[in-house]
């Protein structure tokens, strides 16, 4: 049997993340004797803080703002799929070494799917940001072979940097970088039958739209990977435009599934997953 063990989310800040109801509830349907909890460390400890994983018996730990790109560099290992979307979320304690995954795509990707019944099979995509979430969505458009990718950024030089990037691993992949402004920025927004949001833009009542009003259109899905509130402004939008919402629990919810199974070796609960995920969100905001 399996010895005791820790989990947790190490970010800054991570005081409002709503993995651990989720993964908390998934341990206790599988009895398993773990407990996973939020670690808001600052960046001059995170070194120190991986390295003192495997001592502790910790199974493994989601990794989330502002350190999915800066681990990299800091664990044993790296999976093929992570290292080519230059993020780590999810790290797995195996024989005292650390080993670093990305599930983010893949619960992107799934999330699109199954709750935004949406394929990315020659679909055009616009994602806004060009953090570490932003490379996994990327990374998992162009896997899916979406026809095309527009990444767009208050900094250009950012998300250039993220299309060099990605066309080293998709070689001749249509992908263009964009600033949020300039006379055809509403167009090229507009053109995209995909449209998601992997900046903080959302969480805040009185923060702008990430993309013009007049952008959002029936036919597209849209989906906005902040999650608190669950009903962002951009959703709000996009679903008065007759586009379809997709909001950021699907995306927590499918890529938490993946990092249980990682850490466990079991099938992840994802219904009870589901319930504990919706009901902590609903909790959170009515606390708001």
């Amino acid at each position: 049997m399996r010895a005791p063990g820790l989990l947790g989310i190490i970010g800054n800040p991570v005081r409002a993340s709503l993995s651990p109801a989720m993964q908390q509830a998934a341990l206790r349907r599988l009895s398993l004797d773990a407990c996973y909890h939020p670690f808001e460390i600052g960046p001059k400890d995170l070194r120190a803080v991986l390295r003192a994983l495997p001592p502790l018996g910790f199974w493994g730990v989601n990794v989330t703002i502002p350190y999915k790109e800066t681990v990299l560099p800091l664990l044993d290992e790296v999976d093929a799929a992570a290292a080519a979307i230059g993020a780590v979320n999810t790290v797995v304690v195996r024989g005292g070494r650390l080993l670093g995954h990305n599930t983010d795509a893949a619960g992107f990707r799934t999330a699109l799917e199954v709750e935004g019944r949406t394929g990315l099979r020659g679909a055009r995509v616009l994602v806004l940001g060009a953090g570490g979430a932003a490379r996994a969505v990327a990374f998992a458009c162009l896997a899916g072979e979406c026809r095309s990718l527009l990444v767009a950024n208050r900094s250009v030089a950012r998300a250039r940097s993220l299309c060099r990037s990605l066309r080293a691993s998709f070689p001749g992949a249509d992908v263009a970088a964009v600033a949020p402004e300039g006379p055809d920025w509403e167009s090229r927004a507009a053109a995209c039958g995909v449209i998601v949001n992997t900046t903080p833009l959302g969480g805040r009542p009185d923060d702008p739209l990430p993309v013009p009003p007049a952008a959002l259109r029936r036919g597209q899905t849209v989906m906005d990977i902040v999650y608190r509130p669950r009903r962002t402004p951009l959703l709000s939008a996009a679903a008065a435009a007759g586009a379809r919402p997709v909001d950021g629990l699907q995306m927590l919810l499918h890529q938490g599934a993946l990092a249980f199974t990682l850490w466990t070796g079991r099938e992840a609960p994802l219904a009870v997953m589901r319930r504990a995920l919706s009901t902590a969100a609903g909790k959170a905001e009515r606390l708001a």
